[in-house]
């Protein structure tokens, strides 16, 4: 029985990577900051001046400061969440080992539950936050963070995701994800802020997420 149990996992494994790597060869050619997906970029530090800047173009009453600590905590959110968590790659292993009990978190949902939560600890005048989904229910399914200027339509935010390159954040406008179709979930963000910090219980995922 562990024999059978340890060669399927072994399989899995084997499957999760030459999954991810043959999507990654499909995947556009990266530009000079971006990630290679669309119009998304690679924050490159805490203080991150290009991130910073599009946070406060969001709308004219949006403050500098504002912009600043979003930056930081959601760059700072992603290095800490992959220390603590020992975060792998690719994605497809480390959601194995999260699903398999060897991580205690590491799935996509994981990393925007805590994000949000950290971003709602600096109690944001100027800005709001919103839960993001999309292919939800499915396989592919994938969650983030999306902030806009207060009052501001979701579909004109930037999303902030620290799992799709295992705690390294990316961001952009939403409609520049070449990868999936976002959706907001006014629900769901309810529910997850009303979680204890730390809190990782929730819906069972979508395999693989």
């Amino acid at each position: 029985m562990l024999q059978s149990r340890s060669r399927w996992v072994v399989v899995g494994v084997a499957f999760s990577v030459l999954t991810f790597v043959g999507f990654n060869i499909a995947l556009p050619s990266a530009k000079a900051r971006g990630s290679g997906s669309g119009n998304l970029y690679f924050a490159t530090s805490a203080d991150d001046q290009f991130l910073r800047g599009r946070i406060a173009s969001l709308g004219p009453d949006v403050a500098a400061e504002e912009a600043q600590r979003v930056t930081r905590c959601a760059y700072q959110t992603g290095r800490e969440l992959k220390k603590e968590w020992g975060v792998v790659w690719p994605p497809g292993l480390m959601n194995l080992l999260v699903n398999t009990g060897a991580r205690k978190g590491g799935l996509c949902f994981h990393f925007a539950t805590e994000l949000l939560h950290r971003l709602d600890a600096l109690k944001l005048e100027t800005l709001d936050l919103h839960w993001a989904e999309s292919y939800e229910r499915t396989v592919s399914e994938h969650n983030v963070i999306v902030v806009t200027a207060k009052g501001q339509p979701f579909q004109q935010g930037i999303l902030l995701d620290n799992w799709r390159y295992g705690g390294r954040l990316i961001w952009g406008p939403l409609n520049g994800d070449a990868e999936y179709e976002w959706k907001e979930n006014k629900t769901e963000f309810a529910r997850r802020l009303k979680m204890r910090y730390n809190d990782l219980s929730g819906p069972t995922p979508a395999p693989g997420r």
